[in-house]
């Protein structure tokens, strides 16, 4: 079985298929043809066990530990853990937005920080708070993926132009037909695959692609 029928039989993307054979928790046999991944009914349970924990949150050293031989239960104890001092973090959070709206007050007469300085000493007692800071940045990261595609298919598109300029203006000069469709082709075969690096690299952002290899 090739990745893209186990991308569609399991729904784990290949990408997270390919991060979990690095991390070790898959080994698909290699075909000794070619060389290719060949995946089996073995290497379908495992994924569907690593996407089962992961969607419970479980970390990937403790799935780590379980494929090592340790029990379900050892590991799930331990995540448990994990999950009541999230809740414990979260219940923190609940109470101080509670706070805040029921104070009915405005942001510019806001004592912000007091209330930074509360949530700093929570903090220090093992609260972690939904800090958003780390998507603030998104917009910069999407102008600087359009930016360089812009200017990679603009150059390559320059290029085209000045090649046609070139052999139209002197066609004895001018290479035989098929050799000048392959020249221009290989810019336009850029162009194609900076578009579709593009369209790619503004996917992994809007999911968030810090996360993108873990999701499961």
């Amino acid at each position: 079985m090739k990745i893209n029928e186990v991308e569609a039989q399991v729904g784990i993307t290949k990408k997270n298929i390919r991060f979990y054979e690095e991390q070790g928790l898959l080994s698909p046999r290699r075909d000794s043809a070619n060389g290719y991944r060949n995946y089996g009914a073995a290497e379908v349970a495992v994924l569907r066990q690593i996407k089962l924990m992961r969607k419970l949150g479980v970390p990937l050293e403790e799935i780590r530990r379980m494929q090592a031989g340790g029990t379900v239960a050892d590991g799930v104890r331990r995540h448990l853990v994990t999950l009541e001092r999230e809740r414990r973090s979260l219940e923190q959070s609940i109470q101080l937005c509670q706070s805040l709206k029921d104070r009915e007050e405005r942001l510019d007469t806001l004592d912000a920080a007091e209330l930074l300085e509360e949530m700093e000493r929570l903090e220090q007692k093992g609260t972690t708070f939904r800090d958003k800071q780390k998507q603030d940045a998104k917009p910069v990261r999407y102008v600087g993926a359009v930016v360089m595609a812009l200017l990679t298919t603009a150059l390559m598109a320059a290029l085209i132009v000045l090649m046609v300029w070139g052999f139209t203006s002197d066609p004895a000069d001018a290479p035989p037909l098929a050799l000048l469709v392959v020249l221009m082709a290989i810019p336009g075969v850029i162009i194609l695959g900076v578009l579709l690096a593009l369209f790619q690299r503004i996917k992994e952002i809007q999911k968030g692609e810090e996360d993108d290899a873990k999701s499961y």
